[in-house]
C-alpha cells in the first residue's frame, strides 16, 4: 500500500498554484521556451500560456520573463518571483511528502507487515 496526497496553494478560495503549475515553471526554466515547454509537457501553447497568465493575475506578480526575438532568438525565463516560488513549492512539497509517509506508515503499520 502506498499513500498519495495533492496539495495546492489557494487565494480567496481559488487555487492558483500547484504541481501542475509548479511542472509548467520547471519545464520553462529548463528549455527556456514557452513553446517547448509546452511540447515537453504535451500540452498546447494556449494552454500553458493560459496555465501562466492565470496564476500571475491570481499571486499579482509576474512569474515568466518573455525576451523578444532577435539574433539570439528570444526565450522566456523565470522572474526572480517565480524561481522563489517553485523553489518554496517544492520545499514545501518534499515536507508533505516526508510527513505523510511517515504518518501512514505510523497509522498502517500491523497492515503493511501483514501485506494487506
Amino acid at each position: 500500500m502506498q499513500i498519495k496526497i495533492k496539495f495546492w496553494i489557494e487565494k480567496n478560495n481559488k487555487n492558483i498554484f500547484g504541481k501542475g503549475k509548479s511542472l509548467i515553471l520547471k519545464a520553462i526554466e529548463e528549455t527556456g521556451s514557452l513553446n517547448k515547454a509546452s511540447k515537453k509537457l504535451d500540452i498546447s501553447y494556449r494552454r500553458l500560456w493560459s496555465y501562466i497568465t492565470y496564476a500571475e493575475k491570481r499571486l499579482g506578480k509576474p512569474l515568466i520573463q518573455k525576451v523578444k526575438g532577435g539574433k539570439d532568438g528570444g526565450g522566456t525565463t523565470l522572474t526572480d518571483y517565480g524561481k522563489e516560488l517553485l523553489n518554496k513549492f517544492n520545499v514545501i512539497e518534499k515536507e508533505i511528502n516526508i510527513f505523510t509517509e511517515k504518518a501512514f506508515k505510523n497509522v498502517f503499520s500491523y497492515d503493511l507487515e501483514q501485506k494487506i
